[in-house]
């Protein structure tokens, strides 16, 4: 699906989708449970129906009612056909773990992108624990040979590729046949993402001991109890409503709680930086357009903020520096490079390393944007092209379904004019 994006004046109100991390650790969770849970409020979407196929496949029945899913937790069982997480690198790395608990053989796969993203982290911190698994040159497909469970003690693995692989480890830590300690051996990156984590597995019952700074965790051996959970708004999809009201007129967005976890609540900091100041109204929030500076901002613990804050740079007065983002390499693209060429495009000039875009803002112009498959990147240049001078025709707009299925639709509400 090609969709077009004209410069607009927009104005109104949204509800902003819900969280499409929580969803998938409130299923897990909920599978991980002996009895039934209700999750209320879950995004459906690409990646958490992912997460939900996958769960139903070992076993767990699950019951789609209007606004809930209700999930019948219990004993897992090997799927007979591998498991299909689409693109959705959450589901892998989290369900790589609880096939641990499966006894029998479990094979996970992947998409072109996902088949490209590193896994083996995590496969050596379970090897450490006695679990028998193996990829295809540190990367999916990956197979995962469980026994019903896994021995304790103590497992090592890097946090700074992705908080993933610690998450993974830590919702079937309550599993493990003694207490089972997590050591985190570098700087824990996109640390709230393991904070969300912790939340949902309190939330049904169990408990984890965490350091100052996340290097090191501690979990008994405990059971998952059957929970009601609800499943807050979206602080990543909700950025870009927010960056549209900064960039093209006054948005105002519906269930972002203040106060949340989640890493990319950093938005509104991030818009306060560029001089927009958002303003709490209850459960919303609301931005107008204003003339936006230049930053300097670290992204290392909200990576996803990068394409829509990139887009913020383009469109504010001066020059920005966006620093942390070397892992944005390893996404759905690479982000960085897809940012780069994009902006190429719109006649926007950037620099970029490993670590560090630095982006010369001013009057970006429309151009036909490739976002490479990445929901993220193609969300951020239909923002942009509200700004833009001319028309922005985004290609393969339909990737947006991978976390926000209604993005197109909710910009039309605020009357951003949009052809498809």
């Amino acid at each position: 699906m090609r969709v077009t994006v004209e410069r607009s004046e927009i104005d109104g109100r949204i509800t902003a989708p819900s969280s499409k991390s929580m969803t998938h650790r409130a299923v897990i969770c909920s599978a991980l449970a002996q009895g039934r849970s209700r999750v209320e409020h879950p995004l459906s979407a690409d990646d958490t129906e992912a997460t939900l196929r996958a769960v139903q496949a070992l076993g767990v029945d699950v019951e789609k009612l209007k606004g809930s899913w209700i999930i019948e937790g219990g004993t897992l069982n090997p799927p007979t056909e591998p498991l299909d997480c689409g693109e959705s690198g959450t589901t892998l790395r989290l369900m790589t773990a609880v096939c641990t608990l499966a006894e029998g053989t479990s094979v996970l796969k992947g998409g072109p992108s996902l088949s490209s993203r590193p896994v083996e982290p995590l496969l050596d911190a379970l090897r450490q624990l006695g679990v028998k698994c193996e990829s295809r040159g540190g990367n999916p497909p990956v197979k995962v040979h469980g026994k019903g469970g896994f021995e304790g003690g103590e497992a090592s693995i890097r946090g700074d590729i992705s908080s993933q692989f610690v998450s993974a480890l830590l919702l079937v830590a309550p599993f493990a046949r003694e207490q089972l300690r997590v050591k985190v051996t570098t700087r824990l990156e996109s640390a709230p993402y393991v904070g969300m984590t912790l939340d949902a597995m309190r939330a049904f019952g169990v408990q984890a001991e965490a350091s100052e700074g996340y290097r090191e965790f501690t979990v008994k051996r405990q059971a998952y109890t059957p929970a009601t959970f609800a499943v807050e708004g979206d602080w990543s999809s909700g950025a870009y409503m927010l960056a549209a009201g900064a960039l093209a007129g006054k948005v105002s967005v519906e269930n972002l709680h203040r106060g949340s976890r989640q890493a990319d609540a950093a938005i509104v900091e991030i818009l306060g930086a560029m001089g927009a100041e958002p303003i709490f109204r209850g459960q919303g929030i609301s931005v107008e357009t204003t003339e936006l500076k230049g930053i300097d901002w670290d992204l290392t613990d909200s990576p996803d903020l990068f394409p829509v804050v990139a887009a913020l740079c383009s469109a504010a007065k001066g020059e920005s520096r966006l620093r942390g983002i070397k892992r944005l390499r390893l996404k759905e693209s690479d982000r960085i490079a897809s940012m780069v060429e994009g902006l190429s495009r719109m006649s926007v000039k950037t620099e970029s390393s490993d670590e560090t875009m630095t982006i010369h803002g001013g009057a970006p112009e429309g151009a036909v944007i490739d976002p490479h498959d990445d929901h993220r990147i193609a969300m951020a240049f239909g923002i942009l092209g509200l700004a833009a001078r001319g028309e922005t025709a985004i290609k393969d707009a339909g990737c947006v379904s991978k976390s926000y299925p209604g993005f197109w639709e909710d910009l039309e509400t605020l009357g951003a004019q949009i052809g498809r």
